[in-house]
């Protein structure tokens, strides 16, 4: 994925190009450590499935492989491992587990990227906006899973209508789709060939079921700041602990992704406090919470997001601590 460095007025080039190194040691122990705890959830899960012990560990399980999406978000970036073919390969792993192929994933996500707010060209942005039911459906995980799966196979019977996907993509995005459905197809019949609930109890339903978890990350990121060419306004970074930022990759400095995305991920946080700590700045700020009350709060009394001028902050606190 190209990288686009927008915001070289609030750092020194010297500070960012030694911000900029990919690390092989820093990616594997941040993957392994995920898929590690996915391994250890999931063992645990099979050996007290149909107990009541399974309830709080199958709910571990979903969390941790949803959040498997901030891997391969720094993956499609090109910045877990120095080691090109190694962010190659994670990802694609990555992106068959989360139903998101990854070549889709970099193409949408460069849109987003360089047109973050953009009604128009921004690819994370390709959706009606926001009443509080849509909203709701999208927290539960109900539209998110049934786009992702309409979209592979509409992908795989070769019908693209996204705007934001150059048409020399077309026929590359086509066969991805197609190699995924295979893959799941694959999956499918060795399940029922070997009578196993394993892909189902192991993968599926703690997946579906948890993603309303993951939600908190995906909706606070831009939900409710200017739709303007300025990703010191446009973007959110998120207060929250050490666990959630392990869990997230260090997504939680988005703002200073955003700014800089060629920035690895183990790298944000000095990132962050290059470019808005050390300045006496900081950027749009929120809990997870805190944000999702805001947003039901600004829903109320049937308002949509419609109601909401594009060139202002409409959710907001004013914490920053």
């Amino acid at each position: 994925m190209d990288e686009i460095f927008v915001r070289r007025d609030v750092i020194d080039t010297a500070k960012l190009r030694s911000l900029c190194v990919a690390s092989n040691r820093k990616g594997a122990l941040q993957t392994l450590s995920h898929v590690g705890a996915i391994a250890v959830t999931g063992t645990l899960l099979w050996l007290t499935r149909g107990t009541w012990w399974a309830l709080p560990i199958f709910a571990a399980h979903g969390v941790l492989l949803n959040f498997l999406y901030a891997g391969q978000h720094e993956l499609s970036h090109w910045t877990v491992f120095r080691t090109g073919w190694l962010n190659e390969w994670v990802g694609r792993v990555f992106g068959f587990v989360l139903f998101y192929p990854r070549t889709f994933d970099q193409v949408q996500h460069m849109a987003h990227h360089r047109f973050t707010q953009d009604w128009e060209r921004d690819g994370e942005l390709a959706r009606e906006r926001y009443t509080l039911s849509s909203y709701l459906l999208w927290m539960s995980g109900l539209s998110y899973w049934y786009t992702r799966w309409r979209r592979i196979l509409r992908f795989s019977l070769g019908f693209i209508t996204e705007p934001y996907l150059p048409v020399k993509r077309h026929a590359e995005l086509v066969r991805e789709a197609r190699l995924h459905l295979a893959g799941y197809a694959f999956v499918a019949g060795v399940s029922l060939t070997m009578r196993s609930w394993a892909a189902l109890i192991l993968w599926l339903a703690p997946m579906l079921a948890m993603k309303c978890v993951h939600q908190l990350q995906n909706t606070i990121e831009h939900l409710g700041l200017p739709h303007e060419d300025n990703v010191l306004i446009n973007t959110r970074s998120t207060r929250t602990n050490a666990l959630m930022r392990w869990l997230g990759w260090r997504m939680q400095y988005h703002t200073a992704h955003h700014a800089f995305p060629g920035v690895p991920f183990h790298r944000l946080r000095e990132l962050h406090e290059a470019i808005f700590t050390a300045r006496g700045a900081a950027p749009p700020s929120m809990t997870y919470m805190g944000f999702q009350l805001a947003v039901l709060r600004a829903f109320a009394h049937g308002k949509t997001e419609a109601d909401y001028a594009d060139d202002r902050t409409w959710i907001a606190d004013s914490t920053h601590g």
